[in-house]
């Protein structure tokens, strides 16, 4: 008996070792594919709660082009159609990628653990400018870069997700003037004013996202039909923000939720730009309502904020120095649901620390409210300590869980610009983002640039060229110089004529 059993045993030996090298010398090659990237051109989105669900509607029918380390990012864009894949490889690219085609994917490729790095070496301004429709910006580690990481230019239907971004200067991921566009799984830290910056947009979900070690985490700045879901921010200077700038075209921020995020520890120390508008933001701020109307803050976790959980004021309080008659400055409508809120207010700072200790309490409020502003509710406003909340109504709905996106079931058209329309487009795009009236951002006041080149709209295009630093208090202008001839100067004639 024991000899058989020592027979079965080596035949099922002998059997295991015959079928392992058959595999291992007979066997097709594996297939390194990577899965196809869900752009805005496959993506139906509201077919389910989930907004990352993806359902092919076509087969994709472009070309993949492949990018590995010593070659350029922005070669294979030039050589892109729209519908193609650029796949990126690990490797360490110092470009600055510029996206004027529509329908464009960058997918980066991460091999065991190793990602496509884009090194700025702090002498490039940016990573990835697109103006394109319909572009997506997937898997990339972004460092080191002086302007931005990621930067949208009136582009629609935009998808930026699963990126990592430390240290690109003023904007970690930017877009400005788009329609329709989805933001998530991205960590971003030490970015000098907003790590996610949603500028001048409409119908933007924000999910998702880490955003640690920055002045501001995630900023809704005249932007409307947002939602701001899942994030987790921690340790900035303020955690969300929802807030009118005043100067710029678009003049409202409205329908914003704010919703399922954790918002801890906003303690940072503030190191924006000396006077732009993010460095009057107080250290120890959870979330910041300024001039905003219609937003919703539910079911956030908002602790450990050492100036106050959350912050309601009008522009006259918050920006004082804002001069700019179309911008009505009142939060309106603002509505507060169930939040947890705990150990807030432990170290008011500035006003808040002035008004609190007339009240004789050193302690700031978990909810600040200051200034004008009509209509707004919160639900069971005794589970909180708040200030300002007097004119406070009882909140009429309960829960927004039936708001599953702020996205568009469909994308929005491209934008068709006619010949006329380019500068203003220019302008919305690429310019409002640091350049106001009557506010400071990160350069000049629009005014103070009419006044320097009035009549001069050839000055202007030599600047935006070849731009030089001329004052210590403003920082680098980063060249345009990717615009063609014809939007440098309707983009110039378009400033040097335009009226608050």
């Amino acid at each position: 008996m024991k000899s058989v059993l020592l027979k079965l045993t080596a035949a099922i030996i002998i059997l295991a070792v015959g079928i392992f090298l058959g595999k291992a010398i007979f066997a097709s090659p594996k297939s390194a594919t990577v899965p196809m990237p869900s752009t805005l051109k496959y993506r139906n989105v509201g077919l389910s709660i989930d907004t990352t669900r993806v359902e092919k509607s076509q087969d994709f029918t472009g070309q993949i082009i492949e990018v590995n380390d010593g070659s350029s990012i922005q070669v294979a864009v030039k050589a892109a159609n729209p519908g193609d894949l650029i796949r990126v490889y690990p490797g360490t690219y110092s470009e600055n990628v510029y996206i004027d085609k529509n329908d464009i994917s960058l997918q980066g490729v991460v091999v065991n653990g190793k990602w496509p790095v884009l090194d700025g070496k702090k002498e490039i301004n940016d990573a990835f400018l697109y103006s394109g429709n319909g572009i997506l910006i997937e898997n990339f580690k972004i460092i080191n870069y002086k302007g931005n990481g990621i930067m949208g230019q009136a582009g629609n239907n935009f998808v930026i997700r699963n990126n990592w971004i430390i240290d690109t200067g003023v904007y970690g991921i930017f877009p400005q003037y788009g329609k329709n566009g989805l933001i998530e799984h991205n960590v971003l830290s030490v970015i000098a004013d907003a790590a996610i910056y949603v500028g001048m947009c409409d119908n933007v979900d924000v999910l998702h996202n880490e955003v640690f070690d920055n002045v501001a985490g995630i900023e809704i700045e005249n932007s409307r039909h947002c939602l701001v879901e899942n994030n987790y921010a921690h340790n900035n200077t303020g955690g969300l923000l929802a807030f009118v700038t005043p100067g710029l075209p678009i003049k409202t921020t409205f329908d914003v939720i704010l919703r399922n995020n954790f918002v801890v520890n906003n303690n940072h120390e503030n190191f924006g730009a000396p006077g732009s508008t993010v460095a009057g933001i107080p250290a120890g701020t959870g979330i910041l309502i300024m001039a905003a109307d219609d937003v919703i803050v539910e079911n956030n976790i908002i602790t450990g904020n050492n100036n106050s959980g959350i912050t309601i004021v009008d522009l006259a309080t918050g920006d004082p120095k804002a001069n700019d008659p179309n911008s009505e400055g009142n939060p309106d409508r603002v509505v507060i649901l169930d939040n947890i809120m705990y150990d807030n207010g432990n170290d008011p700072t500035g006003e808040l620390k002035a008004i609190m200790l007339t009240q004789m309490d050193t302690k700031g409020p978990d909810i600040f409210a200051y200034g004008g502003g009509k209509g707004s509710t919160i639900r069971d406003k005794n589970k909180y300590r708040t200030f300002g909340l007097d004119g406070y109504g009882d909140a009429q709905i309960t829960s927004t869980a039936d708001i599953h996106t702020m996205m568009t079931p469909n994308p929005v058209p491209a934008r068709s610009v006619s010949k006329e329309e380019i500068g203003e487009l220019t302008y919305y795009g690429v310019c409002a983002g640091c350049h106001a009236f009557g506010s400071r951002l990160i350069g000049p006041p629009t005014e103070i640039i009419q006044a320097i080149h009035n009549g001069n709209p050839q000055g202007i295009v030599d600047y935006i060229n070849n731009p030089t630093n001329l004052r210590e208090d403003y920082p680098e202008m980063p060249p345009q110089d990717y615009l063609d001839d014809a939007a440098k100067m309707a983009v110039a004639e378009y400033i040097l004529a335009l009226k608050e």
